[in-house]
């Protein structure tokens, strides 16, 4: 009976730990920014170096109802967005990189997003056609745990 009780919570704090090491949004972000949807009508981007070591598929914290390729990312934003005056607008957030690169975003409604190869050239993309005004948190990953110089892209368009 106490090797029971050892191996369980050994398994408790080993799933406790591989789930701190995963994108997190209430740890503080590279950067923040602010901007409004119509600042956004002209694109803004962002460089930043994409990669890290959380397998986003070994996450339980995370669960996007997008795209299911692979993808690693750091355990913090690179970058945290307070949007506002988003509603006549959609929200197109793309990366161009040097690699394979991979985007994952939390958004203010608190909906997981994912994307692997939408922007073409190995780089992702995703719309977001009704953004809610909040926080927006954005880590730049890659689909294989390598790392790389890439920037991300903001831009809107009316709805």
């Amino acid at each position: 009976m106490g090797k029971l009780t050892v191996l369980s919570v050994c398994a408790i704090v080993g799933m406790a730990g591989s789930a701190a090491a995963c994108p997190n949004f209430n740890v503080a972000p590279q950067a923040s920014y602010q901007a409004t949807g119509q600042q956004l009508y002209t694109p803004r981007s962002f460089d930043v170096v994409a990669g890290g070591d959380n397998y986003i598929w070994d996450c339980p914290n995370v669960r996007p109802g997008t795209d299911t390729g692979a993808g690693y990312f750091p355990t913090a934003p690179d970058f945290s967005f307070q949007l506002s005056n988003m509603n006549p607008y959609r929200l197109e957030l793309r990366v161009v990189s040097e690699c394979d690169a991979a985007l994952l975003i939390n958004t203010a409604s608190a909906n997981w997003y994912y994307d692997d190869d939408d922007n073409g050239n190995l780089d992702p993309k995703i719309t977001l056609t009704r953004p809610a005004d909040g926080r927006v948190d954005i880590w730049i990953g890659t689909y294989d745990g390598a790392y790389c110089n890439a920037r991300l892209e903001l831009e809107t368009f009316d709805r």
